[in-house]
């Protein structure tokens, strides 16, 4: 059996629970007291998800998740019940199949806020920066480089749309959206994780540049819900490749986007099927980072 056919497009054939919602990667269902949350391999790339899935990735995110939420769990409550498919018992119809996968969760009422924060000016921040010195109303010092490391890291919010791109909003657009009391504390809290998760990287020759992380409510009290420090989420640099003023190959799907940005794809229409060499090495990437990080020796 080859790379390409052992992975998971879809979890819905396997779970006997209504499905709330779809999104490019993760499948929402709904257990009663609580969700669950599979995460496929499906991949997305420039707003379209791609074919064919990429095996393991969604293992990995999930796992990946689990540890972070367990790694912080001291300093931001989160929404993990559990991720054992067994616990599901006939609810799975092939647990084989989804194990690893799953995360059952708390039901919060999540807040319709990505909270982003950057330790470095890169990507979306500096191809802002380069337009107008500031990133979302942040004006910043004149002669910055790209790839620059800020003395702190900068929170920049994004209004979050079901349909198309998120929105980046000033901090003072978001106090208006959501309060400016929650909106100081996702702030603080979104900060106190990055710091936490880059220093942990940093022992493990990985920088952390950015992140992003969804909260909710649960009885008024703030929860970290969603993932939390993957691939899809992150961006990450293996120390001995930073550099100013290029691009830095990240440790994610970047074989996806490279692969795409040298092809002849028109960019309006959704691409044809990715190359199983390109599928490979996308799936080696998660599977690398998820070792660094967790230290694990065999996947």
């Amino acid at each position: 059996m080859t790379a390409l056919s052992q992975s998971l497009s879809t979890a819905a054939p396997y779970v006997k629970a209504p499905l709330l919602y779809k999104g490019k990667v993760r499948e929402l269902y709904d257990l009663g007291e609580h969700f669950l949350i599979v995460v496929t391999d499906r991949i997305s790339a420039f707003d379209y998800v791609l074919d064919p899935a990429v095996p393991e990735k969604g293992n990995v995110l999930n796992r990946l998740s689990a540890f972070w939420f367990e790694q912080t769990a001291s300093i931001q409550t989160n929404h993990v019940v559990h991720t054992d498919v067994d616990k599901l018992g006939e609810l799975i119809t092939e647990p084989e199949l989804l194990r690893n996968r799953i995360m059952v969760t708390l039901k919060a009422e999540r807040i319709d806020i990505e909270c982003v924060v950057r330790g470095y000016i890169t990507g979306g921040g500096w191809r802002q920066y380069q337009q107008t010195s500031a990133i979302n109303g942040i004006e910043l010092p004149a002669g910055m480089r790209k790839n620059e490391r800020f003395p702190q890291p900068i929170f920049t919010p994004a209004a979050k749309n079901d349909v198309g791109h998120d929105e980046d909003i000033p901090f003072e657009r978001m106090q208006e959206l959501v309060g400016a009391e929650l909106s100081e504390e996702l702030r603080d809290r979104s900060i106190k994780l990055y710091e936490f998760a880059h220093a942990y990287c940093a022992e493990r020759g990985i920088i952390l540049a950015d992140c992003k992380f969804e909260f909710g409510l649960i009885d008024g009290k703030v929860i970290l819900i969603d993932e939390i420090f993957t691939p899809d989420s992150s961006r990450f640099w293996a120390e001995g490749n930073f550099a100013y003023d290029i691009e830095i190959d990240s440790m994610d799907k970047e074989p996806v986007r490279t692969y795409l940005l040298g092809s002849d794809w028109d960019k309006n229409s959704k691409p044809d099927p990715l190359p199983e060499a390109v599928v490979e090495e996308t799936t080696k990437r998660y599977q690398d980072i998820y070792r660094r990080l967790t230290g694990a020796e065999s996947y």
